[in-house]
């Protein structure tokens, strides 16, 4: 197979460089790619596929960075999206689709007593530590080191155009390391109203790391000795691993748990939910937009959940990706790598040992396999959807078969 081309794609971003800084911004920007083997614009998507502008096709494993998780242009959610379009999706205020959301992520929740919603991963997490501050009265929050929680100022891991002020009530961690948190709610004792974190480490250019035995329990109780709040940020992990939510899988239950990517499929929507004994000041701290009330995303949202309910989701995500895993590892074996294979089978990302985490032969394998329609990302975790095959799996080691092989002639064993 010939690798792919990417001359329309090319020309589009040097159009875009023009008229839009950068080009393309943010977690796409093409920087954090292998250059000339990915594309830099998509034309469409269908189940675990996806099309670039130059008519590529790709067996997607970044799901839109996440939010695909019953494939692209899933029809039961597509159908539900297109009826409610059809009666109109931005009002005076929200359509009935407000309440049965929020019961539905309260049933599915073991602690959550409510809801509220927004439209980014960063707007519930920013929030949810606003809710944490004026139910305690405290102003520091602890957070992991390295720890994605959104581009707002106090998380951003890009601080041009913040100020020290923006983040003087932050205080860092190290993952994983309970007497490290212990330390830092000492020594900041009396001031501390709760603690942020994801439920595996997923930061990216890292290999995941899963919760230490131990770890999550810790941080409960230490969280209760304290009067702290317990946010968990379920934005990138939520509904791939338990419809619960993934303290559910860890054996942990937070206070504020936070929902974006995969809750609607690919329309825009983000959720938080909480316990009754922070309703009072979820109530009392404004959080509000244009866009919160709007109806076809929670039509989009409901529909996926059937999806995922009614299709064993999560089980096949799970299933595909142990398979996935285990073919990967062994081809590596066999080529006489040492790589690291990490995070749940549904959220995997794969390092070469010898990178030693300067990502050179991870980023010639990820843009070989692009190149050979198998859409892997070099620095961040991927994620497998419920419309993946057993098909797409064979066809996928086929092509790492060779991507390995790409870094062997180049690198050696």
């Amino acid at each position: 197979m010939d690798p792919y081309r990417f001359e329309r794609s090319q020309a589009l971003f040097e159009r875009a460089k023009r008229s839009i800084p950068g080009g393309i911004y943010g977690h796409q920007s093409p920087m954090l790619l292998t250059t000339d083997s990915y594309p830099y614009f998509f034309s469409r998507g269908a189940g675990s596929h996806v099309w670039d502008v130059d008519g590529n096709e790709y067996i997607d494993y970044m799901c839109s960075y996440g939010p695909i998780v019953v494939g692209h242009l899933n029809p039961r959610v597509e159908e539900a999206a297109r009826l409610r379009a059809a009666e109109g999706n931005c009002f005076n205020g929200p359509t009935a689709l407000w309440v049965e959301l929020a019961e539905r992520l309260v049933a599915l929740t073991p602690f959550a007593d409510w809801a509220v919603f927004g439209k980014n991963g960063s707007d519930v997490c920013t929030w949810a530590i606003e809710v944490a501050r004026h139910a305690t009265g405290r102003p520091k929050i602890a957070v992991a080191e390295g720890a994605y929680h959104g581009t707002h100022a106090w998380a951003t891991p890009v601080a041009n155009g913040v100020t020290p002020e923006d983040r003087a009530n932050v205080v860092k961690f190290r993952y994983n390391d309970l007497k490290s948190l212990t330390r830092a709610v000492e020594e900041n004792h009396g001031a501390m109203a709760g603690v942020i974190l994801t439920p595996f480490r997923h930061d990216a250019g890292h290999d995941s790391e899963m919760p230490a035995e131990g770890f999550l329990r810790g941080v409960r109780e230490l969280c209760d000795r304290n009067a702290m709040v317990f946010v968990l940020d379920d934005v990138r992990a939520g509904f791939r691993l338990h419809m619960g939510g993934s303290g559910e899988l860890f054996g942990v239950r937070p206070d504020l748990s936070c929902y974006c990517k995969a809750i609607a499929n690919g329309y825009p929507l983000s959720a938080c939910v909480g316990r009754d004994s922070l309703r009072q000041a979820a109530s009392e701290v404004f959080f509000t937009g244009s866009y919160f009330t709007s109806a076809v995303p929670m039509a989009a949202a409901l529909a996926t959940l059937d999806e995922l309910e009614s299709t064993g989701g999560i089980e096949r995500m799970r299933e595909l990706g142990e398979t996935l895993r285990d073919g990967m590892l062994a081809q590596a074996l066999r080529c006489g790598f040492e790589v690291t294979w990490s995070g749940p089978p549904a959220m995997p990302y794969m390092s070469f040992k010898a990178d030693q985490g300067r990502h050179a032969r991870i980023k010639l394998f990820c843009g070989e396999a692009a190149k050979r329609g198998v859409y892997f990302h070099p620095r961040h975790n991927w994620f497998l959807s419920a419309a993946h095959t057993e098909e797409d799996i064979r066809r996928t080691l086929e092509v790492t078969d060779e991507a390995f092989a790409a870094v062997r002639k180049q690198f050696g064993a």
